[in-house]
């Protein structure tokens, strides 16, 4: 997959999700778990998702189990979950792999397009996140502990300049 516009996924109804549709906006995705000590990002997320999302941004929530057990329920009840616990209303996808045999296509293209510090190309926690610019390049990796807010900036500039 060359091209960050011809993926798809699934999202948390298990309809097909196409990235095309995502085509001119700068998109934030994050490996979520609602159980991790990081969930309080959440708030964050939306936060950043209401002040931007009628400027162009997108932010697309993947819950993961592979770290420590924290997205323990089925993907047909976590999209309520979220929505109700966190007050979500940015989109979720169906839960998913992000490391291993069985990644999730989006998460192969992404950790081959940016790798994470000294080169490893691994998801090393929840709450990692993607920033994708207008055209669909992938231009900056953040670890689980650097939180939404504190990349507003950077948003902002994307936001701006593509």
């Amino acid at each position: 997959m060359s091209d960050f516009y011809e993926l798809t996924t699934l999202d948390g109804q298990l309809r097909a999700f196409d990235f095309a549709s995502l085509k001119g906006k700068v998109v934030l995705i994050v490996n979520v778990a609602s159980l991790c000590g990081f969930s309080p990002q959440y708030d964050d997320m939306e936060k950043l998702y209401k002040k931007y999302g009628d400027q162009g941004l997108e932010i697309i929530a993947f819950p993961c189990n592979q770290f420590g057990g924290q997205e323990p329920d089925s993907t047909q009840n976590l999209e309520t979950f979220i929505r109700e616990q966190f007050k979500c209303t940015f989109p979720v996808m169906k839960k998913t792999i992000v490391n291993g045999d069985d990644t999730n296509p989006v998460y192969t293209y992404l950790k081959l397009k940016m790798a994470g510090s000294l080169g490893f190309r691994g998801i090393r926690w929840n709450f990692e996140k993607f920033l994708i610019d207008r055209d669909g390049v992938v231009r900056h990796r953040f670890v689980s502990a650097v939180s939404p807010l504190q990349i507003e900036p950077v948003i902002v500039s994307l936001l701006k300049n593509s």
